[in-house]
């Protein structure tokens, strides 16, 4: 596996994203990651530390100089709980939970997430305003009512395909409505 590849694509995809779901400073972002779909593997059959690490640390790297929050998905195991900044989470309300995710109870890329977060914790559900998905995680549990499907050019990182949605507010009040 080239890392230097997965490096570049994981810079390439998250710079696409935040331009086309316009995301702003202060907003959250959710991401889920396959690192044995990285690697080649089947999700949960092949997970590599080594990937994780380099693409959360690109995407996070990304993410903190725009001020955007960002929440890991965690794998099956854990019931796909997430892991943010402690800030972040009581600031919305969210209600913590207590685990610590490992490479095979969590996945690699919320394991990292955990050790490189300044205060990390974890919850069960949130209201992203964009999700990023590597490796057909299914985020979209975790995205706000009405989310927009994006389709980004640089949709693969190392093998996983790349799935990304962005939200919106809801259209209420029918046909004598006006919208913006």
């Amino acid at each position: 596996m080239n890392y230097d590849v997965i490096k570049s694509q994981a810079i390439s995809v998250i710079e696409e994203l935040i331009k086309k779901a316009e995301l702003k400073s202060g907003q959250l972002l959710v991401i889920g990651c396959s690192s044995s779909e990285i690697v080649g593997k089947t999700i949960g059959q092949g997970s590599s530390v080594e990937a994780a690490e380099i693409v959360f640390d690109e995407i996070y790297r990304i993410l903190k100089e725009k001020n955007i929050e960002l929440a890991t998905q965690c794998c099956e195991h854990l019931n796909r709980a997430l892991i943010m900044e402690r800030e972040s989470a009581e600031k919305r309300g969210y209600e913590i939970v207590c685990v610590v995710p490992q490479p095979k109870a969590g996945g690699s890329f919320s394991t990292a997430a955990f050790k490189v977060f300044s205060d990390p914790v974890a919850v069960e559900k949130i209201n992203a305003d964009a999700g990023l998905d590597i490796g057909l995680t299914l985020i979209g549990m975790h995205l706000k009512a009405v989310a927009v499907p994006l389709r980004l050019e640089n949709n693969r990182i190392g093998d996983a395909i790349i799935t990304a949605a962005k939200t919106r507010p809801k259209f209420i009040g029918g046909c004598r409505a006006h919208y913006e």
